[in-house]
C-alpha cells in the first residue's frame, strides 16, 4: 500500500501495479481498492498500464474529513495525478 496526501491533509491510500502509461481507477460509491472485482480489473489493465487503484476518501485505508464535498474528491484525484506524473487524460471505460 502506498499513500498520498490530499490538499486538505487527508491521506489517500492506493495500490500500484503494472508498467506503462498511468491509469487511475476511480471506484464506485460503495467500493474500495481491495474489492475483488476492482483488484481483478487492476490486474487485467496492468498488462498495458501502470494502474493506480485507490480508496476514495472515507473508504478502506484512506482518511476522511467531515462534510463531504465534490471539491475534496477532485483534490484527492489531483494528488494521485501528481503522483502518477502530473498530467491526465480523461477516458471512460465501460465494462458490460
Amino acid at each position: 500500500m502506498y499513500s498520498v496526501i490530499s490538499k486538505d491533509g487527508t491521506k489517500i491510500a492506493y495500490d500500484k501495479v503494472g508498467k506503462g502509461p498511468a491509469l487511475i481507477l476511480v471506484a464506485g460509491a460503495f467500493s474500495y481498492r481491495r474489492f475483488p472485482q476492482q483488484v481483478e480489473l487492476a490486474n487485467l489493465l496492468s498488462e498495458t498500464f501502470t494502474v493506480y487503484n485507490y480508496d476514495r476518501r472515507g473508504r478502506g485505508d484512506s482518511g476522511d474529513t467531515p462534510a463531504f464535498s465534490v471539491e475534496r474528491e477532485i483534490e484527492d484525484l489531483q494528488a494521485l495525478v501528481d503522483e502518477a506524473g502530473g498530467s491526465a487524460c480523461h477516458r471512460e471505460l465501460l465494462l458490460l
